[in-house]
C-alpha cells in the first residue's frame, strides 16, 4: 500500500508541476495555476501519509537487558563488597564499557568484577 501511494504522490506532484509550469505560458491561466497548486498538495499530502509512522502506545519503547554470567562458583546471594564487605545484590551490578561493574551502596566504592583463578 505504501508504494502504491508513493507512486500516486509522484504522478499528482509531476502534473501538478506541469499544470504550473503551463499556466505561464503566453496568457497567465489562473486555472491551471490552481490546478497544479492543489494537486502538487495532495501529492506532498499522500507523500506524508505514505511515510508517517504508525505508533500504538507503549510500542516505541527499547529494552536492552544484560546477562552477566558469573564465572564459576560464584552466588550472587553471597557477593560482598571488597572495599566494605556489604552484601551486594544483583542491582548492584551494571555493564559499563563492556564489563560488569560493581557499586556499594553502603560505602559508595565501585570497581570491576573479576573472575578469581580456581587454583
Amino acid at each position: 500500500m505504501k508504494t502504491i501511494l508513493i507512486i500516486l504522490a509522484v504522478i499528482l506532484i509531476f502534473f501538478g508541476v506541469l499544470f504550473i509550469w503551463a499556466s505561464f505560458g503566453q496568457a497567465f491561466n489562473a486555472g491551471w495555476f490552481v490546478t497544479g497548486l492543489i494537486t502538487c498538495a495532495v501529492g506532498f499530502g499522500l507523500l506524508w501519509f505514505a511515510n508517517r509512522k504508525k505508533v500504538t502506545p507503549g510500542q516505541d519503547t527499547t529494552n536492552v537487558t544484560y546477562q552477566i554470567d558469573l564465572p564459576g562458583g560464584i552466588k550472587l546471594e553471597s557477593l560482598k563488597c571488597q572495599s566494605c564487605g556489604g552484601a551486594l545484590s544483583s542491582k548492584d551490578i551494571q555493564m559499563l564499557a563492556g564489563a560488569p561493574v560493581v557499586n556499594c551502596p553502603y560505602c559508595k566504592s565501585s570497581y570491576q568484577l573479576t573472575e578469581q583463578p580456581k587454583w
